[in-house]
């Protein structure tokens, strides 16, 4: 396990972690990470990059701006330090971040390079193939329990709505909200609207739901969610298969339910790993 560092277009350096084989690996998965989605609040990525590098296949925690409240990295461009994280990410990073960890991969020439997204990084991936068609880098995706944003924003009251909009209105979109969206995040404005415009809002429970990012992915792959998750109004195996309809690959793609455990797959870390070595060993064939 070594520490890896990718630069973004814009400057802005990621802190990821790559779980590298004993022998030169021709193939990595690259896991996007979703809001708070860090190493102490998803253990489960210990497991699948020490279950996958010991079978053969390289894995990259792919950090992304808001894997933690702040996270101190610098600009490649500028060279200064940078504050990032969910306090100040914006959805219009998410091509451009996911963009850096494939040109780590091209750059060590991986022969076989699968794109996951845990959560909120799942909407991310999503978004990023809609409009990038590339079956070779990468070849296959593994969306990992994806994050219903309109479920996640219902107690975002009408008063908050109004606060951020005008906040915005007023050239106040760089400064922090006076309270905690979705109850649990300090952000800047900027930021709750970009929850708000629905850029990442890409899969729903509702069958007529908007799901044109979805309908233009070109690549198969896999979808997993555990019984449990509490994300999916209840009913998280109609979430995954809903989503799947609405996919040209829908017939390629494999489901993978997850007893008994929820959307970060407590107690049930090494069956994910499992899971995934087995998706990516059938795809080597």
């Amino acid at each position: 396990m070594k520490a890896l560092e990718v630069a973004t277009k814009r400057g802005t350096v990621l802190n990821g972690v790559i779980f590298d084989s004993e022998k030169k690996s021709d193939t990595v998965v690259i896991a996007i990470t979703g809001i708070h989605g860090n190493f102490y609040s998803n253990p489960f990525y210990f497991n699948i990059g020490e279950t996958l590098s010991a079978n053969g296949i390289d894995f990259v925690y792919a950090q992304t701006n808001d894997a933690f409240g702040q996270i101190e990295t610098y600009n490649a461009k500028t060279g200064e330090k940078e504050i990032i994280g969910s306090w100040n990410e914006r959805f219009s990073y998410t091509d451009d971040d996911i963009e850096s960890y494939l040109k780590f991969a091209k750059k060590f020439e991986y022969e076989h390079v699968i794109l996951a997204g845990h959560s909120l990084g799942a909407n991310k991936v999503i978004h990023y193939l809609s409009t990038h068609h590339d079956e070779k880098s990468p070849e296959h995706f593994i969306f990992l329990s994806p994050a219903n944003l309109t479920y996640m924003m219902k107690n975002v009251i009408d008063y908050e709505k109004e606060v951020i909009r005008r906040m915005i209105r007023y050239g106040q979109g760089d400064k922090m909200l006076p309270f905690y969206f979705l109850g649990w995040v300090e952000c800047i404005a900027d930021t709750a609207n970009d929850w708000l415009e629905g850029s990442l809002n890409n899969v729903h429970t509702e069958v007529d739901g908007d799901f044109s990012q979805v309908e233009q992915i070109t690549h198969n792959g896999a979808m997993v969610i555990g019984t449990y998750d509490n994300f999916t109004c209840g009913n998280p195996a109609h979430f995954l298969k809903n989503i799947n309809d609405h996919m040209k690959t829908a017939a390629e793609n494999k489901l993978i339910f997850i007893e008994k455990t929820g959307h970060t797959y407590q107690q049930k870390e090494q069956e994910i790993a499992d899971i995934i070595l087995k998706l990516v060993q059938n795809w080597r064939k």
